[in-house]
């Protein structure tokens, strides 16, 4: 079975930078397409970036130019790395694995992390 761990939240300054993890468990990861979502109270989870198995990856706009979502399958770990980060980037930010493409969307998979929290304040 496929276990997430995420790590690397925190509180960063406007302007500032930080890097998050995801390490997963189980056989599967190499071949996975894996994501990040983020959800603030009172707002639906939503889909900020992609990485596929052969390293491809997408973004959401608000966050293009700014963060890289890049993996190492050798540690079957996934990372978030955030740069001039902006207050609206406060989210709590998850790690998923298995995401699937269809009827023009990215639909999760069943594994998900627990969470890690990341304040953008001044």
């Amino acid at each position: 079975q496929v276990q997430l761990v995420e790590s690397g939240g925190g509180l960063v300054q406007p302007g500032g930078s930080l890097r998050i993890s995801c390490a997963a468990t189980g056989s599967i990861f190499s071949r996975s397409t894996m994501g990040w979502y983020r959800q603030t109270p009172g707002q639906e989870r939503v889909l900020v970036a992609v990485i596929g198995p052969g390293g491809g990856t997408e973004y959401e706009g608000s966050v293009k130019g700014r963060f890289t979502v890049s993996r190492d399958n050798a540690k079957n770990t996934m990372y978030l790395q955030m740069s001039s980060l902006k207050p609206d980037d406060t989210a709590i930010y998850y790690c998923n694995l298995g995401l699937l493409w269809g009827s023009n969307s990215w639909f999760p998979g069943d594994y998900w992390g627990q969470g890690t929290q990341v304040t953008v304040s001044s």
